[in-house]
């Protein structure tokens, strides 16, 4: 049976509910949807996705990218992005594989197998590549391990060290050399990009940014952008906007509070950018989503 049938065959025998569902081995989720959704906006981790059946569509910043099961996605760095399942049915619904990955190991990989890193300035942090079958084979492998739990412990990080080796062959893959290799310029970038994350709530001081990076603030901000897709200010801004949308939704938060909460001195800017970015106005979008999800 042909890989990529053989993995959509067995997601769509392991979640028969539509939604994200964990895995009893660590960092791997399946994703089922029986139709196309609406546009979905979270933050990658850095991750593999593979999809086994229909298709997506990601955007970054401006960017598109589109994803089916000829080819996969891989995050090297967290990305604000915007998501939206683009082929999907009942009878055939969308079915993806998401595997967390761990930066230690890609960087262990790298050692033990003598990977050569392009001596070049990191680039994007989200690249999509021609799906394998060495790949697919690998990723197979682990998934099955849930029909043996007992095997998990032993034998779950090897078979993920081979996902990561089979990933890091393809020369599409480079940057994610350069994200993992300590002291590099990518490097420097994820670690002020993960602090970024952290502490999107407070002032945005790109200098500070700058001196964490070791660069200067233009050097900072042109590399920045090279890998996200946007600058700083974008980039928190879209963080800001998705967690005060998480809390109006989950917390059942007053626009004003979120927007403090979130790092907005003004409630009125708040809801001018919120607009901007979803369309709506914080009550009415929040209207709207729980009627979708009620």
């Amino acid at each position: 049976m042909d890989r990529i049938k053989e993995l959509a065959k067995l997601l769509d025998s392991t979640v028969t509910i539509d939604g994200t569902h964990d895995t009893s081995i660590p960092g791997l989720r399946f994703v089922r949807a029986s139709k196309v959704s609406e546009p979905v906006y979270s933050v990658y981790e850095p991750s593999l996705c593979i999809v086994a059946q229909g298709s997506k569509v990601v955007m970054l910043g401006k960017e598109s990218y589109t994803y089916d099961s000829a080819s996969y996605l891989t995050a090297s760095v967290h990305l604000p992005i915007t998501g939206q399942v683009v082929s999907a049915s009942p009878e055939e619904p969308y079915l993806c594989v998401n595997l967390q990955l761990d930066m230690n190991m890609i960087f262990e990989v790298i050692q033990s197998s003598n990977q050569v890193t392009p001596d070049r300035s990191p680039s994007r942090g989200l690249v999509i590549s021609r799906v394998d079958d060495s790949l697919l084979e690998a990723v197979l492998r682990l998934i099955r391990l849930l029909e043996a739990p007992k095997d998990i412990p032993v034998l779950a990080s090897s078979f993920k060290r081979e996902i990561v080796y089979r990933i890091l062959q393809n020369d599409e893959n480079d940057s994610m050399k350069h994200f993992a290799l300590a002291g590099s310029q990518g490097h420097r970038i994820a670690k002020v990009i993960g602090m970024l994350n952290r502490e999107f709530a407070q002032p945005l001081k790109v200098e500070e940014m700058a001196k964490e990076a070791r660069m200067s603030a233009s050097s900072f901000y042109h590399h920045f952008k090279e890998v996200t897709g946007m600058s700083p200010n974008q980039y928190q801004k879209q963080l800001r906007l998705q967690e005060a949308r998480r809390l109006l939704l989950a917390e059942n938060m007053e626009a004003a509070e979120a927007a403090f909460q979130v790092g907005y001195e003004s409630p009125s800017h708040f809801s001018r950018e919120y607009s901007r970015r979803f369309g709506l106005s914080p009550i009415k979008d929040i209207r709207r989503l729980r009627k979708m999800f009620h």
